[in-house]
């Protein structure tokens, strides 16, 4: 699959048994109702893509970060719970924030107010599991927690990770399952572009649209982290 860093293009050539998929934060709603619609729309797209990456092999694991108590019991949940315990390389970190001493600041204001709907609600819980368009199939895996996350992969021999769901510049990026840490992890890691939404408001700095803003973090994670696929790509492995 053609894998962007920047203006560059490499091809990768991933196993789909050595690959999985983690599926970031795509609650059923947010405090952000023009997040939520946005997680709504891409939704349907994403789950053909999994259905496909599945069908030739691709491990998916859910991971809908602070509901793991909805999937007490299901096996889904109850194969990351149960993988047999690894010491990951490094210590994992519970959230990973931005690290100074790798990256240059994030390209927005995602600090200030990172909502973008016209009058801004209080930023409260409004999620309670996976977005149920969103299927989980009775091979996949779900887990919120790297240490799990980690094991598993060890146990199944995986070595490359796609990230993909919200939000491209806070939990994809900063989960103890993120990006930041998969690549810290030695995982060979890739975002897929075009199955990922930002937060950010283009009341904010740099006053750009949504849109824009995606791509500058999008940009971001490509130049300090791991190259970018599209989802496509995901379907079609070698």
């Amino acid at each position: 699959m053609k894998a962007r860093r920047g203006a560059s293009e490499t091809i990768l050539e991933w196993k789909p048994a050595e690959t999985a998929i983690i599926i970031c934060d795509m609650w059923d709603n947010h405090y952000c109702q023009n997040a939520a619609k946005r997680v709504k729309a891409m939704a349907p797209r994403m789950n053909r893509v999994l259905k496909q990456a599945r069908g030739i092999g691709v491990t998916i694991i859910h991971a809908p970060s602070g509901t793991m108590d909805v999937y007490n019991g299901a096996p889904q949940r109850l194969r990351l719970m149960n993988a047999p315990k690894m010491t990951p390389p490094i210590p994992i970190m519970k959230s990973c924030p931005l690290d100074r001493g790798r990256e240059g600041p994030l390209p927005v204001d995602d600090v200030t107010q990172p909502c973008d709907d016209a009058v801004v609600g209080p930023a409260v819980r409004r999620y309670n599991r996976e977005n149920e368009l969103l299927e989980i199939a009775s091979q996949d895996g779900i887990s919120d927690d790297e240490e799990e996350i980690y094991s598993y992969f060890h146990q199944r021999k995986i070595r490359n990770v796609v990230l993909m769901g919200v939000h491209t510049n806070m939990c994809i990026l900063g989960r103890s399952f993120g990006i930041r840490q998969q690549v810290r992890l030695g995982m060979n890691a890739v975002l897929a572009r075009d199955l990922t939404d930002a937060m950010y408001d283009p009341r904010q700095r740099p006053f750009v649209s949504h849109e824009k803003g995606a791509a500058l973090i999008i940009s971001h994670i490509e130049k300090y982290w791991c190259p970018s696929v599209l989802s496509e790509d995901l379907t079609h492995l070698a």
